[in-house]
């Protein structure tokens, strides 16, 4: 069992590194709380993104993070993260070195309509392929069960939220629920900006509710390349500080057909 594990801010940074599959002006990275929407069949999205949390006695990340999401199908999306992740506790060992494997399937199975929200599934499993010992990895397989749904509406503005079950094996932890709520503006053609609210039972026999924030942003430098950058803190439970940045490229024929 690693830091993850044993302390609840870090299910947090887990949940910042996993579920995080964004669309240029839609929904997940930079933000915790995810969307419904899949990437256009036989279309990509490439990541390199880097992860910082900050928490008394801790400092832990990734550096970097690669993610690759491809539109198999329409309304279906395969997802994979592999993490080069470092831990560095105050009076330890710093560790750096290759994290867990997260995969993922997003299906899209109700869209938007002009009252209805677009609703879909994005079920992903943690590979233990990290180094528990280190506190790269969690020892363990873990499985995130959520329902994602999103809505666009006036002059730009779009929200995005759900949540959904963890199931966390291991000994002290316990299963837990993470719920979110994301708005955002597309305040010029290239910029959105955003924020959002999230909360996570413990995750750890004995531990804490963690209840936070992020505000960040997505810049388009053009059809194919992106970058976004999330800031935010805790607000119940053990203060902390994370932040996220990446830059994404999204690429995919021109005439695949749309979602």
């Amino acid at each position: 069992m690693n830091s993850f594990s044993r302390h609840p801010l870090r299910t947090i940074f887990a949940v910042m590194l996993l579920g995080t599959s964004w669309s240029a002006a839609a929904g997940g990275p930079p933000y915790n709380t995810d969307d419904p929407e899949p990437v256009d069949f036989h279309h990509w999205e490439v990541y390199f993104a880097s992860i910082y949390s900050h928490t008394p006695g801790l400092v832990s990340g990734t550096l970097p993070h690669f993610e690759v999401n491809y539109g198999a199908a329409p309304n279906l999306q395969l997802h994979i993260i592999g993490p080069l992740a470092y831990n560095d506790p105050v009076g330890g060992t710093t560790a750096y070195g290759y994290g867990d494997t997260e995969l993922g399937l997003k299906y899209r199975f109700v869209q938007e309509g002009k009252r209805t929200p677009m609703i879909g599934v994005f079920p992903l499993v943690e590979a233990p392929t990290g180094s528990s010992s280190r506190g790269l990895g969690s020892g363990q397989t873990r499985v995130f069960l959520p329902v994602w749904l999103q809505k666009s509406f006036g002059n730009g503005w779009q929200t995005y939220g759900g949540g959904g079950y963890w199931i966390n094996p291991g000994a002290g932890n316990r299963n837990y629920w993470f719920g979110g709520y994301q708005l955002q503006n597309q305040v010029t053609k290239q910029l959105s900006i955003g924020g959002e609210v999230f909360h996570l039972t413990a995750a750890t026999i004995g531990g804490e509710q963690e209840t936070g924030f992020n505000v960040g942003a997505v810049y388009d430098m053009d059809e194919g390349h992106h970058l976004m950058f999330s800031v935010g803190r805790d607000v119940q439970g053990t203060t902390g500080l994370a932040a996220y940045a990446a830059f994404q490229w999204t690429f995919g024929p021109k005439e695949a057909e749309k979602k």
